[in-house]
């Protein structure tokens, strides 16, 4: 009898936190059922193809693509909304306006629902709660609540964790980590504004590049 192996359904936005996380998962032993989303973001076209070519270097078994375009319709964030200035003067306290309304808690909600199709024990998820940008659902207590409510809301025999192996990490730890995994960050996106060269100074652009300096390496992606 050939036993197959587990799976994980890792959300992977085509960032340097998701693409970590999901190696992390397959060091661990999954497989890798990919999900990306296209949600009307500034830069979706380059985040997707990060995604495809992070998933061909993993080698998954499966990738979903899918395009939630009404979060364009909703607004609010200067990442769907392309009347709000995505912010350049450095990261200010609060959350800030490239905050997308409840994003994760919708991109866990599909993501169950993948998880619960594909007979998946895990969903991964990059969320960082010490050293974002103040995102209310990048805490773990969120995610914690959310992997309750999910289990409450699917069969009995759903049994789904949801991952978050980085929730507690700083950016020069992430770093660190991915060169020790062999992770590609070459093929992550981390730029808020740009597709073409990273703009250097949206908040998860400094984020980005002030955890390369800590871990005394350069980033291989380019900045205009």
């Amino acid at each position: 009898m050939i036993l197959e192996n587990k799976k994980a359904v890792c959300i992977m936005s085509g960032g340097m936190d998701s693409t970590l996380s999901a190696y992390m998962v397959q060091k661990d032993g999954y497989d890798i059922v990919a999900v990306h989303f296209n949600y009307a973001q500034r830069t979706q076209t380059k985040e997707l193809s990060c995604f495809h070519a992070v998933c061909d270097d993993l080698g998954v078994i499966n990738r979903y693509v899918l395009d939630l375009d009404f979060f364009s319709q909703i607004g609010a964030s200067a990442l769907t909304d392309k009347n709000i200035e995505v912010p350049i003067n450095g990261i200010e306290e609060g959350v800030p306006v490239t905050y997308v309304p409840f994003r994760n808690g919708i991109f866990l909600s599909i993501a169950a629902a993948i998880a619960e199709k594909e007979s998946a024990e895990i969903i991964s998820i990059g969320v960082v709660e010490e050293d974002s940008s103040g995102y209310p659902d990048c805490r773990e207590s969120y995610i914690k609540s959310m992997q309750e409510s999910i289990n409450l809301g699917t069969k009995d025999e759903t049994k789904i964790e949801i991952y978050m192996p980085l929730v507690h990490l700083k950016k020069s730890q992430i770093v660190q980590y991915a060169l020790e995994l062999n992770v590609p960050l070459r093929h992550t996106w981390s730029c808020y504004k740009n597709e073409e060269s990273a703009c250097g100074v949206c908040d998860s652009c400094r984020l980005r590049l002030n955890g390369f300096k800590l871990a005394g390496v350069k980033d291989p992606i380019e900045y205009q």
